[in-house]
């Protein structure tokens, strides 16, 4: 009887210690890069006061299997004028899931940052960005700002790389700061990296 009531008594051990192991080994859930198949950028040239003084232009970046994943992106070029103020808008889109990621940036901005890099924003910059929106916290977002294009730009063809970085430390020093190179320093993961050609005009 003592041999039955041990036995017993180990298969309860051993089936409760499976049950730890199994509920152990789930995997963690972890938020996921978020698929971007079209970027819209949208151009409206303005005053110092931020009223709009011509018609709103657009230029697009898409790839069917998405722009970080896909391998035959088609990307616009952007054309400004030197001297010009612009307001700038960013939409994104995932086409495959049907998702307005322009949405779930907004649900969730205090883990996303767009970045403005590339050679129009170094050295002599041929662009200063300012951003024009922030997160519940007083953080910069960057789906909307200004651009202001130089007066007499040392060059007349530039690149302009934008970055959207998700689940990063916007508490980062010089995490803030719109052309933040070292930005992979504040953490977090890309959503999306990519370089416009950029052209100024009336130079």
């Amino acid at each position: 009887m003592k041999t039955i009531d041990m036995l017993r008594n180990l298969l309860l051990i051993a089936i409760i210690a499976f049950l730890v192991a199994c509920s152990s080994d789930d995997p963690e859930i972890e938020s996921e890069e978020e698929v971007i198949t079209d970027v819209t950028l949208t151009f409206t040239e303005v005053d110092e006061s931020g009223a709009a003084l011509s018609t709103s232009f657009d230029v697009l970046a898409s790839d069917p299997e998405g722009l970080e994943l896909g391998s035959s992106p088609t990307i616009g070029s952007i054309t400004l004028e030197a001297g010009k103020r612009y307001l700038l808008e960013i939409e994104l889109y995932n086409s495959i899931e049907d998702e307005d990621i322009t949405e779930e940036i907004l649900e969730e901005d205090d883990e996303h940052q767009f970045y403005f890099l590339g050679s129009a924003f170094v050295g002599t910059p041929v662009l200063t960005y300012v951003y024009d929106d922030e997160d519940g916290d007083g953080n910069p977002i960057g789906l909307r700002g200004f651009l202001t294009v130089a007066e007499s730009p040392a060059v007349n063809n530039a690149q302009f790389r934008l970055v959207l970085r998700h689940d990063l430390n916007k508490g980062f020093p010089g995490a803030n700061n719109p052309n933040f190179e070292n930005f992979v320093n504040a953490g977090g993961e890309t959503d999306l990296d990519i370089i416009f050609p950029l052209i100024i005009t009336g130079n």
